[in-house]
């Protein structure tokens, strides 16, 4: 498998890539849906609410960490996680401008 070429494609194409990649499993989109109404939550929460073993529940944090859809901050011994409103913004716009009006009946194709 060669390797991806990201230079041959505009940044925002290269971000909403990224970004979508981030959210391409069930899990990061039940953590999200979740920190949106509960505004935000310890980590170990996630493992009842989702079922999930903590090192899984881990890795779909530092996912959507590494991509800065949310934000962490140390409580005692916990971490506490919430959406980063700026990054939630701006990738709200991205996907926004990619998911544009088709002007195609069902005819085409």
């Amino acid at each position: 498998m060669g390797v991806t070429k990201t230079a041959n494609f505009t940044d925002a194409q290269n971000e909403l890539a990224v970004m979508l990649k981030a959210l391409a499993h069930p899990a990061r989109i039940a953590i999200i849906e979740h920190l949106i109404k509960a505004n935000e939550c310890i980590g170990s929460d996630l493992v009842d609410l989702l079922g999930l073993a903590q090192p899984t529940i881990s890795q779909h944090l530092r996912e959507l960490k590494d991509v800065g859809i949310i934000k962490g901050k140390i409580e005692g011994t916990s971490m506490c996680y919430c959406i980063n409103n700026k990054t939630w913004s701006k990738y709200r716009t991205l996907l926004a401008s990619f998911f544009v009006e088709v002007n195609c009946d069902d005819s085409c194709c």
